[in-house]
């Protein structure tokens, strides 16, 4: 290698654009690991509705960072920038190359430009009080204490509002303002992985998890934790949950999910350009094209 940092292995991209597929391929040629960095995968149970690496692809590769936590425990960013930072560390001793994959843009970068978010505690209290008061209200509190913060997350991210309103209230101060950077010691190469025919590729998956279980997963993780965690607010889930409702039919609820994850996956890769400036990768040939680059990487 060319230099005595360690390299590490980005491949960043918007949902449904096949990082999963295409990453299996790379650590198989470098025989590596993958480390996923996806804010939902990290929970068990939620396997359809988070497009998880299936099972004879984590018996292919061996995946970290999957599964580490139950749906009704929330991980907040620092808490997983730790775990990865650990899991990845512990990589490199072994003297293999980290791997890190995924399309949750600030979960990356917490880990590869060293966010630091302040360290406070969940607030069972506060939480709940927050959860009554619905997403529209606490929306409208985040706008009026933090309106950067409402910049850079979703509207219906009911999980980061929160969170965000937690740390206000603990604090006494933004959560915007108490980010800093303190980028690790290692030589990264982001790859970034997009598709001119996503609104397609999108449109399909969303059928996919809906005729593969999504509603019976929900329905699962409803009769296991109850009707009300957040993360059942996310898109798919929440979809899946107003057709158990009967709110929605099922056609309507795939245009719905469709609909959102299309304009989720333009926020992507706004953040993308904006944040990460990643390497783009030639659509007629990933695989190679990734290859080639890695091996420069590493020299």
């Amino acid at each position: 290698m060319s230099t005595n940092l360690p390299h590490i292995v980005v491949l960043i991209g918007p949902t449904a654009s096949g990082k999963t597929e295409l990453a299996i391929e790379i650590a198989d040629y470098f025989k590596t690991h993958i480390h996923n960095i996806d804010s939902r995968q990290v929970y068990k149970s939620m396997d359809i509705g988070t497009a998880k690496p299936s099972k004879n692809q984590q018996k292919k590769i061996k995946h970290f960072l999957i599964d580490i936590a139950e749906p009704i425990n929330p991980i907040n960013v620092k808490q997983f920038q730790e775990i990865a930072q650990k899991s990845i560390k512990k990589e490199i001793k072994e003297n293999n190359l980290p791997f890190l994959v995924g399309g949750s843009g600030l979960y990356m970068n917490s880990i590869t430009k060293g966010f630091f978010v302040p360290d406070v505690p969940p607030q069972k209290h506060l939480r709940g009080q927050l959860e009554k008061l619905g997403q529209r209200e606490c929306w409208e509190l985040l706008k009026n204490c933090d309106p950067i913060t409402t910049k850079n997350i979703n509207f219906a991210d009911q999980i980061r509002t929160i969170r965000a309103l937690e740390v206000f209230y603990v604090t006494g101060k933004p959560l915007s303002t108490q980010k800093v950077q303190k980028p690790p010691d290692w030589k990264i190469l982001e790859l970034g992985l997009d598709r001119d025919n996503l609104k397609e590729r999108i449109l399909q998956r969303t059928k996919n998890m809906f005729f593969s279980g999504i509603v019976e997963e929900t329905k699962h993780l409803i009769s296991q934790y109850g009707s009300d965690m957040p993360i059942l607010q996310t898109i798919g889930y929440r979809e899946a949950k107003d057709v158990l409702n009967n709110n929605l039919t099922i056609d309507d609820a795939i245009e719905l999910t469709t609909t959102k994850t299309i304009q989720f996956s333009k926020r992507q890769k706004t953040w993308f350009r904006n944040k990460n400036n990643p390497i783009w990768l030639n659509n007629k040939n990933l695989l190679k094209d990734a290859i080639i680059r890695i091996e420069s990487f590493l020299g």
